[in-house]
């Protein structure tokens, strides 16, 4: 049976959305690339601001799972690791309001998705070509696609 499911990378001030009809198997089918920003002003405003916005595209649009990646552990992140993870909080409890939310590592992506790192996956034009279709995907948001393609070989 196909779903809509969002896959999500949060990465700074942004967040990077890939919304796509997940079928059983075969391509994905993308209804949606796009990318969130935080409103420039007051913090605690500009992610009350987001969390709405995103919250409300995922009701609207009858999304039933919502695949996030997973903070990682980065060598010197500091404090833009940070505010990275804060707005990732933000995005799994808007998303948590209306759909099934599910958090993964890069790391598993690679090591259940096939034969190849994430990152081979991510850089393989033709390996796009074969799995997604409908509205253009753009390189910046393969990883959230990929997110998505994995969860399915769990579900």
């Amino acid at each position: 049976m196909t779903e809509r499911w969002v896959g999500i990378v949060v990465s700074g001030d942004k967040v990077i959305s890939v919304d796509a009809e997940v079928p059983d198997d075969g391509p994905i089918i993308l209804q949606a690339d796009q990318t969130f920003h935080m409103q420039d002003g007051e913090k605690s405003a500009a992610l009350n601001h987001l969390f709405h916005q995103l919250s409300d595209y995922l009701r609207e649009n009858k999304i039933s799972r919502v695949v996030v990646k997973a903070s990682a552990v980065a060598k010197g992140g500091g404090l833009s690791h940070l505010h990275s993870a804060e707005l990732r909080g933000v995005v799994m409890a808007a998303a948590s309001d209306s759909c099934q939310v599910s958090v993964i590592q890069k790391a598993q992506v690679s090591k259940r998705f096939g034969d190849r790192k994430a990152d081979e996956y991510i850089s393989d034009g033709a390996f796009w070509d074969e799995n997604v279709e409908g509205v253009n995907l753009r390189i910046g948001s393969r990883e959230a696609a990929l997110m998505l393609l994995s969860e399915r070989r769990l579900s």
